[in-house]
């Protein structure tokens, strides 16, 4: 064996030794040098290795006619190394970014392939960690976007290692050349209207001739600013445990935080906190538009502020702040007769609704808060549903959704409020069950 490969294979093993009991190891293979590179060494450490099952998958974007060709040529790699291939074909979404669309439908792939137990390895080296860095610096990014492209993180329902950020593009062309490897080179990597290729050919080399070591030092700093983000993440994981109190709408199954114990934090250490708590639920904005932030937490009285973001929204009542996706933004359809109180009814995009105990006599109608509706309390008499929705502090964002059950005109019950929810002297109840957070996600 070549001193290449057994250097490049003894550093992969040892990349990859927290994941050695993993199901399966899943190579994001374009047929590019990098995942070439990767899938033979996988494939030849296979052989003496025992490592869990090899599996490659290669995502068809299908912006360009060269591209129809590739997924043969992966193929015939794959088989050559008698590795298993899946070929996906995904819809990239025109946008301002095309780079940016690509990679999302990309990873939306690499989510949906990826299960429990499961690795979904890419290719990404110490020379795209570096061009990773200084792309986020030229766009002003913080601490969490200058520590880089991590080496490992949650993927769909497993994870995704990128097994090989120690190593150079030099290294990896290196041992291509010794395995004598084809592979694909795709015309739109010299493309320099995209900023990544423009790095690449302009910068790189300007800076390389000056500073030979750039690639390799840049990416060190980044290793070092990964290491400050950690800190700071044991940070946010403190302040959000004081601020992930317990509270009587937890049935909503809404993420929520207690809005006072941030109150007391430094403004960086809210932003630290915040921005940790949002980091998987949306894409985070830039630091000239946090004034939403300022609006939602020092807003007063009746107010009822809203700071809307790229993936849902946060809305504050109730001394707390509420994260709102999907469903949770939209008006729920009507629901109308509800033919057999006997079972439960399914509510078009708002859960499931359940009568417990004695079915009230007559035709029963689900209904959902137009405004002016009255109830009459056994002991209190006609009330206003508005203020008796006041009364119990039900956020504003709830009201609207809250399932209220009718015979003809008669307000009988709103779902889930104790005293409003049913009739204890008859014994029935009207329990709502809302849609879950991933249910309710766009």
């Amino acid at each position: 064996m070549s001193s290449s490969r057994i250097d490049l294979s003894a550093k992969l093993l040892l990349s990859l030794k927290p994941w050695r009991n993993a199901k399966t190891w899943r190579i994001a293979f374009s047929g590019g040098l990098d995942s070439t590179v990767l899938l033979h060494l996988l494939a030849h450490l296979a052989k003496n290795q025992s490592l869990p099952t090899l599996s490659a998958l290669h995502v068809h974007h299908g912006l360009q006619a060269a591209a129809d060709a590739w997924p043969a040529h992966c193929q015939s790699v794959c088989d050559a190394l008698g590795v298993p291939l899946q070929v996906v074909h995904v819809q990239v979404q025109s946008g301002a970014s095309l780079e940016r669309a690509a990679r999302d439908a990309r990873y939306g792939a690499f989510i949906e392939a990826t299960q429990a137990n499961e690795l979904l390895l890419t290719a990404q080296h110490r020379d795209d960690q570096a061009e990773t860095l200084l792309f986020r610096l030229l766009r002003g990014a913080g601490g969490r976007g200058l520590s880089g492209m991590p080496r490992e993180r949650v993927l769909g329902r497993g994870h995704l290692v990128r097994p090989l950020l120690d190593v150079s593009r030099a290294a990896l062309e290196a041992y291509a050349a010794e395995h004598q490897l084809s592979w694909i080179e795709d015309p739109s990597n010299q493309d320099r209207q995209f900023s990544r290729n423009y790095l690449r050919h302009q910068v790189f080399p300007v800076l390389t001739e000056r500073w030979p070591q750039a690639i390799a030092t840049m990416a060190r700093s980044a290793a070092h600013l990964s290491e400050a983000q950690g800190l700071l993440d044991d940070l946010a994981h403190i302040d959000l445990a004081s601020a992930s109190t317990a509270n009587e709408f937890d049935w909503l199954g809404l993420p929520s935080l207690a809005l006072a114990p941030l109150a007391k934090l430094s403004t960086a250490r809210q932003r630290n906190a915040v921005s940790h708590w949002l980091t998987t639920r949306t894409r985070l904005p830039d630091s000239d538009h946090w004034s939403g932030w300022d609006d939602l937490r020092d807003a007063t009285g009746d107010a009822r502020p809203v700071w809307r973001l790229a993936q849902g929204e946060l809305h504050r009542a109730g001394g707390r702040i509420w994260w709102l996706s999907g469903y949770w933004l939209r008006i729920p359809p009507s629901a109308g007769v509800w033919a057999d109180p006997s079972t439960a009814l399914v509510l078009p995009e708002n859960g499931v609704l359940t009568l417990t105990g004695q079915i009230p006599a007559g035709s029963l109608q689900i209904r959902y808060r137009e405004g002016g509706e009255v109830m009459n309390l056994p002991d209190r008499g006609h009330r206003d549903l508005k203020r008796l929705l006041n009364e119990r502090g039900v956020p504003g964002f709830v009201r609207g959704r809250l399932p209220l059950l009718y015979r003809d005109a008669q307000l009988l019950a709103v779902a889930n409020l104790r005293g409003l929810d049913g009739n204890e002297q008859e014994g029935w109840h009207l329990q709502w069950d809302p849609l879950s957070e991933d249910q309710g996600l766009s």
